[in-house]
């Protein structure tokens, strides 16, 4: 791992020069004599979480209540205001490599790296060996939800829905501890959740899947 991007943000056309040494040096990951296998074509669905109450509630906020914010989890609430092209959205999936969770083009693979997510977040805190490494997390769904808010556990356990195959909490719950919460930590925590869970990895409309605790775990804090 490249040391030159992990305590500091760099902007994208210096983490894209890297990039391209490093994969020019190192070559990609694809196994020796591959075949892409991309689907014929894939369906998706482009609907978005709305996230008006979303930016209400930051254009609420107080200076220093945004500072402690930008301190542990950078710029993230930028994101609320970026417009997706769902065309070029659209476009980009027809690329994408079930086998290796990454886009493929041709015989070159391709996904963000660590050290992109962290300038294109400006999330300078990412602590990349960590998020790297699969570290087992025998705790509950419930449990980590109750060490992220400090709400008790028969408030969380009663929230707590079934999507699919994964467990998920409605937004609408995580809203009204942003707005009611005691403790201003907590109503950051909160928050940087939320817009992890609607915004930079959303899976069900309106919910915050338990994948993202699991995430919100590595996050220095």
């Amino acid at each position: 791992m490249e040391n030159e991007f992990l305590n500091k943000v760099e902007d994208n056309a210096a983490v894209r020069a890297w990039s391209e040494k490093l994969q020019s040096e190192k070559g990609d990951s694809l196994a020796e004599g591959y075949t892409s296998e991309l689907q014929k074509f894939t369906h998706i669905n482009v609907t978005l979480n709305e996230l008006q109450e979303l930016r209400d509630i930051w254009a609420r906020w107080d200076e220093g209540t945004k500072q402690l914010f930008y301190q542990s989890y950078g710029d993230i609430p930028c994101l609320l205001d970026v417009k997706v092209n769902k065309h070029l959205f659209r476009g980009m999936t027809q690329f994408w490599n079930f086998a290796y969770n990454c886009f493929t083009f041709g015989e070159v693979d391709l996904v963000p790296t660590l050290e992109e997510y962290t300038t294109l977040l400006r999330s300078p805190k990412i602590q990349v060996r960590k998020a790297y490494s699969k570290v087992f997390n025998g705790q509950t769904f419930a449990k980590k939800l109750m060490n992220i808010s400090r709400i008790s556990e028969p408030w969380v356990t009663a929230r707590i829905q079934q999507k699919e195959d994964s467990k998920c909490i409605p937004w609408e719950h995580l809203r009204d501890l942003v707005l009611t919460h005691l403790d201003e930590r907590k109503r950051v925590d909160i928050f940087a959740l939320s817009i992890y869970g609607l915004v930079i990895f959303p899976k069900a409309l309106r919910h915050v899947d338990e994948a993202i605790t699991d995430l919100f775990d590595r996050l220095e804090k």
